[in-house]
Order: structure tokens, then sequence, then C-alpha cells
């Protein structure tokens, strides 16, 4: 089995979504020993957002004429081809201004392509990608759900319809919240989460 991680924090691997997906992953690994590991670390600008050959091409226009013109494109099917061979996709995102950061957003600019993964129809686009599952692990500094929550949330509702448009509808998230508000409120934070992977997890064991 492949896992194929993805993660955009600006703090790579000392931030919280990192950790908090980094359990998953090893929840994965545990019911499925011989699973291998594909890191797709966003945080940097690896990335780079979409150029103008891409938009052309998208645009009907054509593939791009020069090579130095196609680098996105390129960019774009090997995640695409990255996400394709994945059997489990790991999310690990904070929430930045309450929605996914740009690192974010550039990768899913990437792998959401017409006539590639999804096709325009006369209901709406349709995703041509296998369903598989993806979990989503969220850090925030604020809450944003339950009866403490005093921010927005456009990060999960935006990930599911993005994702649900490639043809992806297996979607579970996880979360720390309230990252900011102190170390209690992050150590709760923290074990809910655990809690809540625990619970997820022992449930799908014993399906």
């Amino acid at each position: 089995m492949k896992i194929l991680r993805i993660y955009c924090s600006p703090r790579g691997r000392a931030s919280e979504s990192y950790r908090l997906g980094d359990m998953i992953v090893g929840a994965l690994r545990r019911q499925h020993p011989d699973a291998g590991v594909v890191d797709r670390c966003l945080a940097q600008g690896e990335i780079a957002h979409v150029d103008e050959g891409y938009a052309k091409a998208l645009g009907g226009h054509g593939m791009p004429e020069h090579p130095s013109q196609a680098k996105t494109m390129n960019d774009s099917e090997l995640l695409i081809q990255e996400l394709e061979t994945a059997d489990r996709v790991v999310i690990a995102t904070p929430m930045h201004n309450y929605t996914v950061p740009s690192a974010l957003k550039a990768w899913l600019d990437h792998i959401v392509r017409i006539h590639r993964t999804f096709t325009p129809g006369p209901e709406g686009k349709v995703g041509t990608l296998a369903d598989r599952p993806v979990y989503v692990a969220v850090s925030s500094g604020g809450r944003y759900s339950g009866h403490r929550a005093r921010q927005p949330d456009f990060l999960t509702p935006y990930l599911t319809a993005i994702l649900n448009t490639v043809g992806l509808f297996d979607i579970r998230f996880f979360s720390v919240q309230g990252t900011a508000l102190g170390a209690e409120a992050l150590a709760v934070a923290r074990q809910q989460a655990e809690n809540d992977l625990a619970g997820f997890f022992a449930l799908a064991a014993a399906a």
C-alpha cells in the first residue's frame, strides 16, 4: 500500500498539523505494516503557482509551444500521478485566515484539471479519479468548531468540495484547534485529537 503525505505548514515538520498528520500515517502503518510513504512538502514554495502556459493549455489553446512554458503543466502531471497511484492520502495543513494556505491552494490548482481529473457535463463537474480514503489533519490558532468556536471555517467545506470535484469523497477531518490559546489549551486540543484518531481507527479495524 502507498500513502501520499502532503504537508504545507511554513513550520514544516515542527508544526502541529504535521504532528497530527504523522499520527494518522502511524495509525495507517500499524494497520498496513508494508505501507510505503511518499512525502510531498509544499511548505517552502516547492510547487510553483500555475503559469501562462498552463492557463493557455486549459483555455483550449493547446500545449505550450516551448518547453520553458510547460513547467507547471509538467508539475501538474507529476502531482496528479502521485495522487493517482496513492492508496491513502494524508493532507496536513494549518488554517490560514480561515481557509487553506496558499501553498496547498497551489497544489490543488495543479491537481484539479479539466479533462484530466474532472470533466464538465450538463449536471456540473464529474471527477475522474478513483475514490480512496483522504485524511486531513488541520491545526488552527483559534477554534472553528464546537460551542467555543470564535472564527469561521472556510477550510473544511472548501477542501470537501474541491476534492469531491476530482472524485474523492471518502474524506475524514481531524483537528488540533486553539494552538495559540496557551499551553494548557494546546495540551487539551492534542489529547482530544489523539482520542478522535484512536476511536476512528479502532472502529475502522473492527469493521
